[in-house]
């Protein structure tokens, strides 16, 4: 008789948990798919009609794509919630989720945030001072500096640019004389720069620089690229654009993101967050190779405008007086000096090793496409 109630409890205890797993089976799926996709509202410092803005959508997308919908990133432009230099806060705050501009528009916060990108980059080039952020200690260093201004934000440098035009001017500059009390507009430790040429400086975003143009407020100004420049309609206020520049030779974009949100954020997604920043960071540069060289031409063919390469008198005396603006606020910033003195040291052996290694293209260039090119085919 005690061998049959055991096995009829047995029986029952195997029903009732067969049960509970069926349940379980069941509803588990149901609780996922209650929680549904995160979604984030983002705002990039650009014009919807930039390029800029482009690749903020495109970064979106990859996101969108590679988390199979469970991450969903609306991307509007400059203005739509804050302007574009007060992004910082609005994502620090949580007013936005996260979004996409550039370091050097919060340099009012703390000025050693121009070092990425606002500047020469002690001879390298962007793509360069993003190996300094990943390998050389750079990371590490933004991240304190958004500590000490008490920025709930994780940041990713990302997208290097090429080396952008001295700017767009009523009549080509020819000397450093030329910049004095020349109305002109550019943004972050440039503004130092410029100001020490001589040059009456207003800060403006984007989207607002061709208008002031028009109505006379600034003489002249730089963006950044032939796309933007063009979209943003500059050939209407000016024909005359100079090439070559070292007041931002080293800049990239920023993806970021309010902290509190990242960090809620599965580990999954956050890994896929962080390998989207680095494969839009290719793309971007892959598109950007095709649409400023198309852009280029149709710049000079289609819009007449005339191209000068900036006077090598006006590159040597901005490197100067960078050094001089950067000595000024290292010696009152010891963050900013910690962040000069790590990248000096990345830049010695890169640029080195660059100089010494990589072959000259413009012999090459010369050889396919100059004056005595013979067809190779």
């Amino acid at each position: 008789m005690t061998n049959k109630v055991e096995k009829t409890s047995r029986r029952k205890f195997l029903l009732a948990a067969g049960a509970a797993a069926g349940a379980t089976a069941v509803t588990a799926p149901n609780v996922v798919k209650a929680q549904g996709p995160v979604s984030m509202r983002w705002q990039s410092t650009w014009p919807s009609k930039d390029i800029f803005h482009e690749y903020a959508i495109d970064f979106a997308k990859k996101v969108n794509d590679m988390t199979g919908g469970d991450l969903k990133i609306e991307v509007l432009p400059a203005g739509a919630v804050v302007p574009a230099f007060q992004l910082l806060d609005a994502v620090s705050k949580g007013v936005l989720d996260g979004g996409h501009g550039v370091l050097v528009y919060h340099y009012g916060k703390q000025n050693a945030l121009a070092l990425w990108g606002s500047g020469p980059g002690y001879a390298m080039d962007a793509n360069m001072l993003l190996s300094w952020h990943k390998y050389g200690g750079g990371k590490e260093l933004l991240d304190e500096i958004f500590k000490s201004i008490g920025a709930n934000v994780v940041s990713f440098p990302y997208g290097p640019m090429p080396t952008q035009p001295l700017g767009w001017f009523k009549k080509p500059v020819t000397k450093v004389d030329d910049f004095k009390g020349l109305k002109f507009r550019t943004v972050g430790i440039s503004i130092d720069v410029f100001s020490g040429l001589g040059a009456a400086v207003n800060a403006l975003p984007g989207g607002e620089i061709v208008a002031a143009m028009d109505r006379g407020l600034i003489e002249a100004a730089e963006f950044n690229n032939a796309s933007s420049d063009r979209a943003l309609g500059f050939a209407d206020v000016s024909k005359i654009y100079m090439l070559q520049s070292y007041h931002q030779n080293a800049e990239q974009f920023e993806i970021s993101f309010n902290k509190t949100k990242y960090d809620a954020l599965p580990a999954k997604m956050r890994a896929i967050i962080e390998n989207a920043v680095e494969a839009a960071s290719q793309d971007m540069s892959w598109k950007a190779i095709d649409r400023y060289s198309q852009d280029y031409v149709d710049l000079q063919t289609k819009d007449k405008v005339r191209v000068y390469k900036t006077p090598d008198a006006v590159l040597k005396r901005q490197l100067e007086i960078f050094d001089e603006v950067a000595k000024k606020y290292a010696a009152n910033n010891p963050l900013f000096k910690k962040i000069v003195e790590s990248q000096l040291a990345f830049a010695k052996r890169a640029t080195q090793w660059e100089n010494d290694t990589i072959v000259s293209r413009k012999m090459a260039y010369d050889h396919y496409f100059g004056p005595n090119a013979k067809a190779p085919i």
